[in-house]
C-alpha cells in the first residue's frame, strides 16, 4: 500500500479512537510483511511470530507517534527490525552456539512445487539463512530490507535510523562478507551462488 493510501489511513485514525477491529485490519494487511522480516532475522519459526506480535504491540502502543506523511508499512517494520536486532543481540549475550534448524518450506510460493524442486528450494533457503545468520545484525538487517523488500536505500535508511551512507557501506561490506563465506562454503556454493552474484 501506497503511502497515501487512504483506507490504511483512515484504519490508523478509527484505531486511535479505540477500534481494535481498524487495527486488526491494519495487522492482516501486514503481518506476513511483519512476520517474514522477524524470520529472516532470527531464522526461527517460534521466536519469529513472539517477534511479529511483539512488533504489532509496539505499534498499537505507539500509535500516536505515527506520521500520516510517512509509509505506515515501513514505520511498522522499522518497529520490527529494531526488535529483532535488540532480540539477536539478548541472544548474543546468552546463547553460545545456534544450531535451530530451519522449518520447510521457507519460501512461499502460490503455486505447489514438485518434490525434487521443494528440496532445492528448501536447502536453498536454509544455505541463504545459515549464511545471514553469520551477518551482524546491523548487515543482516539492511542486506534484509534490500534484496527482499526491494527498499531503496533511503527507506532502509529511514527503518534503520541512519545515514544512506551508511547504508551503502553495510551493504558492501556484507555482500563481501557473504562473498567470503561463500568462498569456504563449496557444498552450498551451486545453491546460492546465482543468488549472491544477483546482490
Amino acid at each position: 500500500m501506497s503511502v497515501t493510501d487512504p483506507t490504511i489511513l483512515r484504519w490508523v485514525e478509527q484505531a486511535l479512537e479505540g477500534d481494535q477491529d481498524a487495527f486488526a485490519e491494519l495487522v492482516n494487511t501486514y503481518q506476513n510483511a511483519v512476520y517474514n522480516l522477524c524470520y529472516r532475522m532470527l531464522g526461527e519459526r517460534t521466536e519469529s511470530e513472539d517477534a511479529a506480535q511483539e512488533a504489532f504491540l509496539r505499534a498499537y502502543m505507539n500509535l500516536q507517534r505515527y506520521d500520516p506523511a510517512r509509509s505506515f508499512k515501513t514505520w511498522l517494520l522499522s518497529i520490527a527490525s529494531n526488535h529483532c536486532i535488540d532480540r539477536l543481540r539478548r541472544r548474543r549475550l546468552t546463547w553460545l552456539s545456534l544450531d535451530e534448524p530451519l522449518p520447510p518450506n521457507i519460501m512461499l510460493s502460490s503455486d505447489e512445487p514438485e518434490p525434487e524442486e521443494a528440496t532445492i528450494k528448501d536447502q536453498r533457503s536454509q544455505a541463504i539463512q545459515a549464511l545471514l545468520n553469520e551477518l551482524s545484525t546491523e548487515y543482516r538487517a539492511a542486506v534484509i530490507l534490500r534484496y527482499w523488500y526491494d527498499y531503496s536505500y533511503t527507506e532502509i535508511a529511514d527503518i534503520l535510523d541512519t545515514t544512506e551512507s551508511a547504508i551503502k557501506s553495510r551493504l558492501f561490506r556484507a555482500r563481501q562478507a557473504l562473498a567470503d563465506k561463500l568462498a569456504s562454503q563449496s557444498n552450498a556454493s551451486s545453491l546460492i551462488r546465482p543468488i549472491l552474484e544477483s546482490l
